[in-house]
């Protein structure tokens, strides 16, 4: 029985991606303290140490709290560009743009809120009509004249940075690139934080972004899982041929997911510029990494939304990490490093998997065998 059990308890996909991700972070930490060796052998170990102790680093309960809630303020736009690709990914879309939609997001919400000084909500709202339009762009060139989304995505990614720098431009700080801040011009546009700030030692960073980002992952898996929509998007993905004659409106799916991603990632550039804790510089010749970022936390969580909540916190919480280390001797983009080698590695998952259901049938065959060749053993001792 006890056999059985453990057969198929790995033989579950959630088990499966599990342990595949588990495996891919594994590697991703050795290879990363190799790296470490090489640069410096002798604070290697301690090193990789502070890399995954992050905010643990602070000797007091109350300071790793406030950096904690630090954390949890960037894992929640990551979690967003991360559930963005995850979406797209689902109709057969790789949404290399969500880099893009998450910078017309935070053109969007930053406009709306220091320059029109409209209240938080209107900005969430800007952010995500914002990032929704860019990816309505990248499905109308999918859906009507075969672009391959990864180019299209590529193009406004650029077009995206440089629009909002301009539009920027006329609210920065006078002695600075940077945006002037949120709080000083207008305090109606922060991300409210309904007392939750008193759990992370006041840390007023810590808004009503982090459970919102939660729940939208909740929603979304129930909508991929428990709906008509959502069978229809990963039918498309699946054989976007058959899923047309059987009567779905592949295109409308396709540019409706882009949409829905565009906003996610969108919603997550509000999610972080409207709490304050970020300034945009107007003067930045490159792209957000929030986006690309969210490409390791989406294949890290196995495709799956709610292990991409899970991944995303990893990913921030190890990029974090990385900036406790002595600059003098390791660089902090060690922590990139690292995350870049677990995207990689993340590619091999299926054939992890296929391994192992290759293990497990194998298993049972020999398992089945055993009772036939011991029968044969009697008949033939009886004889």
């Amino acid at each position: 029985m006890g056999k059985k059990s453990s057969e198929g308890f790995l033989s579950k996909p959630a088990v499966q991606s599990t342990l595949a991700a588990l495996l891919c972070i594994v590697i991703g930490l050795l290879v990363g303290y190799v790296a470490l060796l090489i640069i410096n052998p002798a604070g290697a170990t301690e090193a990789i140490i502070t890399i995954l102790k992050n905010y643990f680093t602070y000797p007091t309960k109350a300071a790793a709290m406030k950096y904690l809630g630090n954390t949890l303020v960037k894992a929640a736009p990551l979690l967003m560009c991360a559930l963005s690709i995850q979406f797209c990914y689902q109709a057969g879309l790789f949404n290399i743009g969500a880099a893009g939609q998450y910078v017309a997001g935070a053109g969007a919400a930053l406009f709306c809120a220091l320059q029109l000084k409209l209240p938080w909500i209107v900005c969430l709202f800007a952010a995500l009509i914002a990032g929704g339009i860019f990816g309505i762009i990248v499905g109308l060139l999918k859906s009507y004249l075969n672009v391959n989304e990864v180019i299209s995505g590529i193009m406004l990614n650029w077009i995206g940075l440089y629009t909002v720098n301009m539009l920027l431009s006329g609210v920065k700080e006078t002695a600075s690139p940077y945006t002037v801040q949120v709080a000083s011009v207008n305090k109606g546009a922060l991300l409210p934080s309904l007392g939750m700030e008193k759990l992370f030692s006041n840390n007023k960073y810590v808004t009503i972004a982090i459970p919102l980002a939660i729940l939208i992952a909740i929603l979304l898996k129930v909508i991929l899982s428990m709906t008509v929509f959502g069978y229809e998007i990963k039918a498309t993905g699946i054989a976007k041929d058959a899923a047309k004659y059987s009567g779905m409106k592949e295109k409308r799916n396709v540019i409706i997911t882009l949409f829905i991603g565009g906003a996610l990632a969108g919603l997550g550039a509000a999610f972080l510029f409207l709490t304050g804790y970020e300034q945009w510089s107007v003067t930045q010749s490159s792209v957000p990494s929030m986006g690309f970022n969210g490409i390791a936390a989406t294949f890290l969580g196995g495709l799956d939304p709610i292990g991409t909540i899970f991944a995303s916190y990893f990913i921030q919480h190890i990029t974090s990490g990385g900036s406790y280390l002595d600059k003098n001797i390791y660089p902090s983009q060690i922590s990139d490093f690292i995350s870049a080698i677990i995207i990689y590695l993340c590619g091999f998952v299926l054939f992890f998997k296929i391994q192992l259901n290759g293990w497990l049938r194998a298993r049972d065959e020999r398992a089945k065998q055993t009772p036939i060749v011991q029968s044969k053993k009697e008949e033939g001792g009886n004889k």
